[in-house]
């Protein structure tokens, strides 16, 4: 009896894991909403960013709070700073889009309809940006390095890592495979005005570096090769950042890099327990839903809200307008108090569009 009713909750479990990432990667690429990014524009503010990115984690039945939201954002901005920031060269920014995609189509190989939604994704993003020059993507990089310059939250995992000091920002790493089509340092070549060689003069540096076996595919099915953009709580490190003057021999690093990280499993399984403990709440009609918290304790979430700096706080306000006629009437008082019609300026603020767009989905 035990073993059944664990059986049906373990089952549970998957369905609305399963329906929630269904929920969020549907909305994320429908097709209007795709077409609204690729169109030419500025780069939105991180106030409309943190906005569409609160949408997107509620398209589904999840609810989070406050505390557990900016838990999220955080580690989704340091991540994708990381990962653009550590790319050996502009190009490979398209190569870590196709990893995130890549690892969204497992989450989604059993829904043909949603696979496709994605697929198109990958299409747009080829069409878009696979002819463009190394100059066009360091503007690229460079505009979305600038972006994320003043955010140093600390991450567990990265601080477990070594990849980033106890002040929030990242190790640079000395060591590793050099860029694609670049040459290992340690060579000066010098020439005449005639363009021809006339001096060579060899230098000796800190990091042990090495030349990479290929280029990553740029297609629609293909291996990558960069590990930026894949998951990080895989049991492999896709990046050496080991400081200089280390004692230990490569071999030993190899070693250590493939011992499974104890803190990620351990947030991994934190998540799991909290996604398979939650009570499931029907708030007044047959839609059912969950609420996940990405902290310990309720006290540790209270303290997270207070010690958020003012400058990373985003105030989220809900109203729930339903069919109940008391509520309609409030709502139309309200609103009529507001003139909208007549008042509400245009939409000049940055990704406004966007927003409007996702209101309608």
């Amino acid at each position: 009896m035990i073993a059944l009713f664990l059986k049906k909750k373990q089952e549970k479990n998957r369905f609305f894991v399963f329906t929630v990432m269904n929920d969020i990667i549907t909305t994320m690429f429908n097709k209007k909403f795709m077409e609204e990014l690729f169109k030419p524009q500025e780069l939105y503010s991180k106030k409309a960013l943190r906005t569409v990115y609160d949408r997107l984690a509620h398209a589904s039945i999840m609810r989070l709070n406050q505390a557990s939201m900016d838990k999220l954002y955080d580690l989704m901005t340091m991540a994708f700073k990381y990962q653009v920031l550590l790319c050996p060269r502009p190009k490979d920014v398209l190569l870590v889009t196709f990893n995130h995609l890549d690892a969204i189509k497992d989450f989604i190989r059993d829904a043909p309809s949603i696979l496709n939604q994605v697929d198109e994704t990958f299409r747009l993003l080829i069409e878009t940006y696979g002819s463009l020059s190394a100059g066009e993507f360091q503007l690229i990089r460079q505009t979305l390095l600038i972006f994320f310059q003043d955010m140093h939250i600390r991450v567990s995992i990265f601080l477990k890592e070594k990849v980033q000091n106890s002040n929030g920002r990242f190790v640079l790493p000395i060591s590793g495979p050099v860029p694609c089509g670049t040459e290992i340092p340690g060579l000066i070549r010098m020439f005449n005005h005639n363009g021809d060689e006339v001096k060579r003069t060899e230098f000796t540096t800190d990091g042990n570096y090495v030349i990479p076996q290929r280029e990553g595919s740029f297609d629609l099915y293909g291996d990558r090769v960069l590990k930026l953009g894949t998951n990080m709580y895989s049991v492999t490190r896709p990046v050496e950042t080991h400081m200089a003057g280390s004692s230990k021999s490569l071999a030993s690093r190899a070693k250590e890099n493939t011992a499974p990280n104890p803190l990620a499993k351990e947030e991994m399984n934190f998540l799991a327990r909290l996604i398979g403990g939650l009570e499931i709440k029907k708030p007044g009609g047959s839609e059912t839903g969950f609420r996940l918290n990405l902290f310990t304790t309720d006290e540790e979430e209270e303290h997270a809200a207070l010690t958020r700096p003012e400058e990373l706080s985003y105030k989220v306000i809900n109203i729930e307008a339903t069919q109940e006629p008391g509520r309609q009437e409030e709502l139309a008082r309200i609103l009529g108090e507001l003139d909208v019609a007549e008042q509400r300026p245009a939409r000049t603020a940055k990704g406004e569009d966007l927003l409007a767009l996702m209101d309608g989905l």
